[in-house]
C-alpha cells in the first residue's frame, strides 16, 4: 500500500490534538504486512503536517500494557506531575535501575556504565494526589520517580575534533508520573561529574518525534533506517534477526519506524 493511502490500521486521535494513534494488530498484520519503511514514512508524512503518530503494536500493549498506559495518560496531561526542584540526585546500583527500568519503561534492560536516580523525598509527598500516595510503599522515606542511564565513553571525530561521546541510553519517569524537568537535572549532574565532550541519544519514531530532546538543547544529525525484528505471532516476543537459533513459522518480520539521532554538544574536551 503507498504511503499517503488510508493506511490498513486503525487510528485514532487523542484528547483532540494534533497526536494519532496508530493501532496494530498482530494477526492483521500478518494477513496484510507492510514493506520495510512504511511505518518510517507514515512518520514522515505526519510530521511534514505538523502532526504526531505513535505506532502502538498490539505485543508492546500486551506485554507491556501498564507502561503504555502511563505514557498515554502523561501526553493527554493526566499524570501525576513533580517538580524536579523537589528531588534529590543520586546514582544507582545495578539491581535498583534494572528493576526501575523493567518496571517503567517500554524497552528491554541494557547493560549502562553510569545510572542516575531522582528521589522525591517523604517531606514532599504533600505535593502527590491522594489516589498516587496509595500507590507508594507505607513508611517510604523517599520516592525514585526517574531514572536515566549512560554507556561508557568513546572518543570519537565531533566536528572536526575528538570529543568524550557519551550515550543518553534510557530514561525513564516512575509509573503514571511525570518529572517536570527531570531529565534536565538528571543531565546536569551527569555533566557536572563526568564531564563529556558530547551526549548522544536516540528517540524511537515508534512514540516520540525527539522534540523533547531538542528543547534540552540537542540537535538532530540523523535517521536510522527502521530495525527489524522476528515476532512471535503465539507468545508475542520480539527477537532480532541475528540471534535466532532458528526460523519458525510463528515467526513473522516486522520493522519499527526507525529512529532520531540527536547529539547534545558540550564544552568539555579532552
Amino acid at each position: 500500500m503507498a504511503v499517503g493511502a488510508e493506511t490498513p490500521f486503525p487510528l485514532l486521535k487523542l484528547a483532540g490534538k494534533a497526536l494519532f494513534l496508530h493501532l496494530i494488530v498482530v494477526k492483521r498484520y500478518r494477513e496484510q504486512p507492510t514493506e520495510p519503511f512504511f511505518f518510517q514514512h507514515l512518520s514522515d508524512n505526519f510530521g511534514q503536517r505538523g502532526e504526531r503518530i505513535i505506532h502502538l503494536w498490539e505485543d508492546v500493549w500486551r506485554l507491556k500494557k501498564e507502561v503504555v498506559q502511563s505514557r498515554l495518560r502523561a501526553l493527554a496531561g493526566q499524570s501525576q506531575r513533580i517538580p524536579a526542584r523537589l528531588t534529590q540526585v543520586r546514582r544507582l546500583d545495578r539491581p535498583t535501575t534494572a528493576a526501575f527500568l523493567d518496571h517503567n519503561h517500554l524497552q528491554v534492560v541494557t547493560l549502562s556504565k553510569y545510572k542516575y536516580g531522582l528521589f522525591l523525598p517523604a517531606r514532599y509527598f504533600r505535593v502527590l494526589s491522594d489516589d498516587y500516595q496509595k500507590t507508594v510503599d507505607s513508611g517510604a522515606t523517599e520516592l525514585l520517580v526517574a531514572v536515566a542511564t549512560f554507556s561508557h565513553p568513546r572518543t570519537i571525530p565531533r566536528n572536526g575534533k575528538l570529543s568524550r561521546s557519551v550515550e543518553l541510553v534510557r530514561f525513564a519517569n516512575r509509573l503514571n508520573c511525570t518529572v517536570v524537568g527531570g531529565l534536565d537535572k538528571l543531565l546536569k549532574a551527569f555533566i557536572q561529574e563526568q564531564h563529556p565532550g558530547d551526549i548522544m541519544t536516540y528517540a524511537d519514531r515508534d512514540w516520540s518525534d525527539g522534540r523533547s530532546y531538542e528543547k534540552l538543547g540537542f540537535e538532530r544529525v540523523g535517521t536510522t533506517a527502521p530495525q527489524e525484528f522476528w515476532l512471535d505471532a503465539e507468545t508475542l516476543v520480539r527477537h532480532y534477526p541475528h540471534r535466532l537459533a532458528e526460523e519458525s513459522e510463528e515467526l513473522i518480520p516486522v520493522h519499527n519506524a526507525g529512529s532520531l539521532k540527536f547529539v547534545l554538544n558540550l564544552d568539555y574536551t579532552d
